[in-house]
């Protein structure tokens, strides 16, 4: 897995291309993102880089929060430096509202990635395509028309305030029950999607944003992580 960036959504607009053709584009906020952790295959069980993205005022961060990105004098640590036991090595840095790992290779070994380092939109310099990860707009409850694009029953003599209803949703004599996964009414939206393959539009390097063609999932000001897409065209 490539490594990648956390960021948030802003919105969407629209840009022009050399040819004078006007492209659709979602704004992202990548970065920067602050590498908190170093995960490695003897230690943790598997390699990986943690990062974090947006500051959160320490009036509202737990201290775990706080201890997880510096050095917090307590009891404990104190049992551990004496026993012998080092410390990991902290990022020195604000507690981070939204943090992820990305499953990379040895990046202890390579020392490519250090704890405490900030990750920009620098990073996407040369890629074409990326991944975006996101949460779906949250929809609530939805009838079937809605959420599964049903077209609603008959609107005619004979059907009665059932203009909307799913209709018939169990079997016969035999099974005599519903089967699961049968579309039906529910919760609609507020699910994790992947846009998989989208071209990257533009980087704007000073300001941070990533300008990426088409829509992402989510609302404006929702995170997202982006990462460069591994499909070949």
């Amino acid at each position: 897995m490539a490594m990648g960036l956390l960021g948030r959504k802003v919105g969407m607009t629209q840009i022009f291309s050399e040819t004078g053709e006007a492209v659709p584009v979602t704004v992202v906020q990548a970065g920067p993102c602050r590498v908190l952790q170093i995960r490695s295959l003897a230690r943790d069980g598997y390699d990986a880089v943690q990062l974090g993205f947006s500051d959160k005022p320490r009036r509202l961060a737990a201290r775990s929060e706080r201890g997880h990105v510096t050095k917090l004098d307590s009891k404990r640590s104190k049992r551990l430096s004496a026993g012998g036991v080092e410390a990991p090595a902290k990022a020195d840095c604000e507690p981070q509202r939204l943090v992820r790992e990305f499953r990379i290779g040895d990046a202890a070994k390579t020392g490519e990635y250090k704890v405490g380092q900030v990750l920009t939109v620098e990073l996407f310099n040369g890629v074409k395509s990326v991944d975006v990860t996101g949460f779906t707009k949250g929809r609530g409850t939805s009838g079937v028309m809605v959420r599964h694009n049903f077209k609603g029953q008959r609107a005619t003599h004979g059907a009665k305030k059932v203009h909307r209803h799913a209709g018939s949703t169990g079997c016969n004599t035999w099974p005599a029950r519903t089967f699961k996964g049968r579309r039906m009414a529910g919760r609609y939206g507020n699910e994790q999607s992947t846009m998989r393959n989208v071209k990257l539009a533009r980087i704007d390097v000073e300001t941070g944003l990533l300008l990426i063609r088409g829509a992402v999932p989510g609302f404006n000001g929702a995170y997202v992580i982006v990462k460069p897409s591994n499909i070949l065209k």
